[in-house]
């Protein structure tokens, strides 16, 4: 079985795995994140640390606009198309070219919700989404269209499919829960369907960077073929068994991305990534909640992807 029938039969209930996949990303220097010294890095990467998917960094989140001052504001957001992802297009197609006859080849797909936030700074985006959401999502509806013409480009270059990271349901975020029901869940199920009708492997990204999670109700029904979540939800701690239970589909995960995997020896590594498989269910990819520090050794995202890879030899 290569890597690409491994993780398709990831997906598979009936499928039987020779082995546990595994897969740990992060953030290449910048003079990597363009062009072909893009591509080259993203499959030195794959090569040196034996992973069993291609995930392809996402290195043009939107720029800060300081016009952003009042919610009518929002209306006037640019549209970015061709020109603005073109960069970003050519490292897909680079690797799709690449990689794809030998492993699945995905790319990450930053949510409306979180490209708002990087156009207009977080503090400013939760303002004005509680004084006047009408207005913010008129503005988060251009940012959808500008990633709908990204996720569209993406399929026609040959992704197999979108590493999908979300936000916006995070505890505390809002005291108004409708606020994430009627102004952010929508705009990020435009995307999602789009990529789940037109992409066999789609990876549902809950993103934990900036807050935690009391509750992972608001995603438990988002699309994907598989979850990839921080493993705690208020107080409790999940198993990555209980995690696939919870949003009944394979999980990915496992790992904390910035504990021992980052900075730990060969010995804690090896024994973090045994304890985690021990509590996972047959169908399981090894992973961490989210990418990991830049400066992680790579050597270290080997020795734990060894151990998944080891674990049913």
């Amino acid at each position: 079985m290569n890597k690409r029938e491994l993780m398709f039969a990831l997906l598979d209930s009936s499928a039987a795995l020779p082995h546990i996949p595994a897969a740990f990303f992060l953030h290449f220097p910048p003079e990597f994140r363009r062009g072909q010294p893009a591509v080259d890095k993203h499959i030195a990467f794959f090569r040196h640390t034996g992973m069993d998917l291609v995930k392809i960094q996402y290195e043009c989140g939107f720029p800060a606009l300081d016009s952003i001052q009042n919610p009518g504001d929002w209306r006037n957001l640019p549209r970015y198309g061709q020109e603005y992802f073109a960069e970003q297009l050519a490292v897909v197609g680079g690797l799709v070219q690449a990689m794809k006859q030998e492993a699945v080849v995905v790319i990450t797909l930053y949510s409306p919700f979180m490209e708002a936030r990087h156009t207009a700074g977080e503090d400013t985006l939760i303002r004005h989404l509680n004084e006047d959401p009408e207005a913010v999502r008129q503005g988060m509806e251009i940012i959808t269209d500008s990633l709908l013409f990204f996720v569209r480009e993406c399929v026609r270059l040959g992704v197999d499919g979108f590493y999908h990271s979300t936000q916006g349901g995070e505890g505390g975020r809002f005291a108004d829960q409708r606020i994430f029901d009627h102004y952010i869940r929508p705009l990020d199920l435009v995307l999602m369907n789009e990529a789940n009708a037109t992409c066999p492997f789609n990876i549902l990204h809950v993103c934990d960077y900036l807050r935690s999670y009391e509750d992972f109700a608001p995603f438990v029904d988002y699309p994907g073929h598989i979850v990839n979540s921080p493993l705690q939800v208020g107080d409790q701690m999940l198993t990555p068994a209980e995690a696939a239970a919870l949003f009944k589909r394979p999980y990915m995960g496992g790992m904390e991305r910035k504990g021992t995997l980052a900075t730990g020896t060969p010995e804690q590594i090896r024994a973090e990534a045994q304890a985690v498989i021990a509590g996972a269910p047959d169908h399981f990819m090894l992973a961490a909640d989210c990418t990991v520090p830049n400066d992680t050794p790579w050597d270290n995202l080997k020795t734990a992807i060894d151990v998944a890879h080891n674990h049913r030899k």
